[in-house]
C-alpha cells in the first residue's frame, strides 16, 4: 500500500512542467470535487465556487487507502480550504494538503487553473 502513496508528490506552481487538460469545468461540480486519471494517478478535483478557486490532490486517502477523497465534502476552518475524507472524516488542507487533525500524513497537492472553460492540473513529469 506504501507504494500506491509513493505515487504522490505536491507540485509547486513554479515546478509545474506540463499542464494536463483534465476535463470542462463544468464537468466539476460547484462546491464539490470530481476524479480525473492522469497516468498512474487518481486526482480529486474541486470547485470551491463559494471561495473563486479551484484545488487538486491526489484521491488516495492516506488512512483506508481507497480512492475517495474526490467524494469528500469541502469547506472551510478558519480560512483554510478543506476537504473531509467520506470514509472517517479525516480533514486535509486544499492548499497545502496537511492534515488538520495532525494524525495522518499530509495528501499531495496539485496546481489548477481554468482557462477557455477548461481545467488544466500541474505536473513536473
Amino acid at each position: 500500500m506504501e507504494t500506491l502513496l509513493q505515487n504522490y508528490q505536491s507540485v509547486l506552481l513554479k515546478n509545474v512542467a506540463f499542464w494536463f487538460k483534465a476535463c470542462h469545468e463544468d464537468d466539476i461540480p460547484e462546491n464539490g470535487g470530481a476524479c480525473v486519471k492522469y497516468q498512474n494517478k487518481q486526482i480529486a478535483v474541486y470547485h470551491f465556487k463559494r471561495k473563486q478557486k479551484w484545488y487538486a490532490c491526489q484521491n488516495l486517502c492516506p488512512h483506508k487507502m481507497e480512492m475517495v477523497l474526490s467524494r469528500g465534502m469541502i469547506g472551510d476552518a478558519d480560512g483554510i480550504a478543506k476537504v473531509a475524507c467520506p470514509m472517517h472524516k479525516k480533514t486535509f488542507s486544499l492548499d497545502t494538503g496537511e492534515n488538520l487533525n495532525g494524525d495522518l500524513p499530509s495528501i499531495a497537492t496539485f496546481p489548477v487553473k481554468v482557462e477557455n472553460g477548461f481545467v488544466y492540473i500541474g505536473f513536473s513529469e
